[in-house]
């Protein structure tokens, strides 16, 4: 069991109103979602990476 198991479960944020936002604002705002995307993608492969090395040294 994790610890994170022991934790209550965050809600997830309600969804923007995109029907208030402006043209302009909503480019923005896919700048922000793919610049978020860009960096869990990253950390996703550092993780993959990590996980990868420590199953050569545990596999001998």
């Amino acid at each position: 069991m994790d610890a994170e198991d022991l934790e209550p479960k965050k809600q997830k944020p309600a969804p923007k109103n995109l029907d208030e936002l402006s043209i302009e604002a909503l480019h923005d705002y896919i700048a922000e979602l793919e610049t978020e995307i860009e960096r869990v993608r990253l950390s996703i492969a550092a993780k993959e990476k990590a996980r990868v090395g420590a199953e050569s040294v545990f596999r001998r």
